[in-house]
């Protein structure tokens, strides 16, 4: 398994699948659904209209043939899709996923933790701005408090779903100020913190580059109060650039994708919720696989499908943005997940 690799124009190989499996969430951050927008009449999904768990676990089966060997669940908000630890199940029983992972908000965590250790879940990221109670309600849209999402961390970390990484988007004049204690939080408790500079995703955002915090400045601002030296990619497309401290207890990341993109060695793909093949996180749409799997093809089919959608692949967004290509029509980020 995961030998017959494929290559895109830019001779990109795929390894990592990204699978949406719902396009609901709990939380409405400003950055990805508005919650002007994302009311209470939004017409979501219909549920016919998303992949089941076995046409998703057909996909991994495929893409694994291809050379993928990591797959991430996202939404949305995983944790919404009913009965999410047997999507689980059936990924982790899938010969050649050598890494299961999630990217969560962590609300409802506490209650899944166990369950999606046991089902076969290896890793857990969860999306957490800022520590500061004010300033989390006012990103996460809802009100909420950090309490529930610090529990669902407690319960990740007692189930074993270690490391767990913690990935905050840095938006100036919102939460910069609260960068280094969400770094001194994560260092006391072992998780690795993981800051993302704000990002163009989608059209609704209102993204304005003077409110991107970017990289540098946020490795300085860290580096003053807690000495840390560069360290190299633990794999080949890793999209953080690591920092470990020079007291030796831990290590945090940034993800530059808009001061400095790594658009060079993306080996991801993405799948909606409902079936549509994404081959960059800016893309203006994905291919439909739904298509496929719901007519009778056979798995070589889909299989030469995929090959096609990838071996045409060239993107590379982040290395070509300008203010021309900012204000296009792009995939929606809680559609397809980061």
């Amino acid at each position: 398994m995961g030998n017959s690799l494929i290559f895109d124009t830019l001779n990109r190989p795929l390894r990592d699948l990204r699978i949406s499996v719902t396009d609901r969430c709990n939380f409405r951050c400003p950055y990805c659904m508005p919650a002007e927008i994302f009311g209470d009449r939004y017409e979501f999904l219909p549920r016919a209209d998303l992949l089941t768990f076995e046409e998703i676990t057909r996909v991994v089966n495929i893409a694994v043939e291809l050379g993928v060997t990591k797959v991430r669940i996202t939404g949305g908000e995983p944790l919404v899709r009913q009965n999410i630890e047997e999507l689980i199940g059936m990924i982790a029983a899938v010969d050649g996923v050598e890494d299961l992972a999630m990217t969560t908000n962590a609300y409802l965590l506490s209650g899944y933790a166990q369950k999606l250790k046991d089902a076969g879940l290896q890793r857990i990221t969860v999306s957490l701005d800022s520590l500061e109670d004010d300033i989390f309600q006012k990103m996460n849209g809802r009100g909420f408090s950090t309490a529930r999402v610090l529990d669902g961390i407690k319960a990740a970390k007692e189930a074993g779903l270690q490391p767990i990484k913690i990935n905050a988007v840095v938006q100036k004049g919102v939460n910069n100020h609260t960068v280094v204690g969400l770094a001194e939080w994560c260092k006391s408790n072992g998780h690795t913190p993981r800051f993302i500079e704000y990002m163009d995703v989608g059209t609704l955002n209102d993204w304005k580059l003077e409110q991107v915090v970017a990289a540098d400045e946020i490795v300085e601002l860290i580096r003053q109060k807690f000495p840390a030296d560069p360290v190299g990619p633990t794999y080949p497309g890793e999209v953080a650039k690591r920092y470990r401290y020079k007291d030796g207890e831990g290590e945090f990341g940034v993800i530059s994708s808009v001061s400095q993109p790594f658009c060079g060695d993306c080996s991801r793909m993405r799948l909606s919720p409902e079936g549509k093949a994404v081959t960059c996180l800016f893309a203006e749409s994905g291919t439909d696989l739904r298509k496929w799997l719901r007519n009778g093809s056979t798995d070589d089919e889909i299989k030469d499908a995929i090959i096609g959608i990838w071996g045409e692949r060239e993107d590379r967004y982040s290395e070509e943005r300008s203010e021309e290509t900012v204000k296009r029509k792009k995939v929606e980020m809680y559609h397809i997940g980061g």
